[in-house]
């Protein structure tokens, strides 16, 4: 019932920026933490930026400094700024929610993941 689709990935130069989005839709009484992992071939799903429902942010180090993570609560969406990408960046990123039912349980979403590519 609940869906969550990602959106704004693609192709850039290294240097260049990307907007990725993420909406949450379907049956839920709140979302709690959103957040953004990647995954590159032949590693590891790792975190990239979370922001919890009161905006508080947490960044991976390989990240801090260039990429902004934000969220519309209205909009149920979360969005994740891009800036001086690197050819590492290079990754499926994948959005995850914390949505909380009628019942108070909490339970994460995942989208399906967007490709990102650095090229240089």
């Amino acid at each position: 019932q609940v869906q969550v689709v990602e959106s704004g990935g693609g192709l850039v130069q290294a240097g260049g920026s990307l907007r990725l989005s993420c909406a949450a839709s379907g049956s839920m009484f709140s979302i709690n933490a959103m957040g953004w992992y990647r995954q590159a071939p032949g590693k590891q799903r790792e975190l990239v930026a979370v922001i919890s429902s009161g905006g508080s942010t947490n960044y991976a180090d390989s990240v801090k400094g260039r990429f902004t993570i934000s969220r519309d609560n209205a909009k149920n969406t979360v969005y994740l700024q891009m800036n001086s990408l690197k050819l590492e960046d290079t990754a499926v990123y994948y959005c995850n929610a914390l949505i909380r039912s009628s019942d108070y349980s909490v339970k994460p979403y995942w989208g399906q993941g967007t490709q990102v590519t650095v090229s240089s």
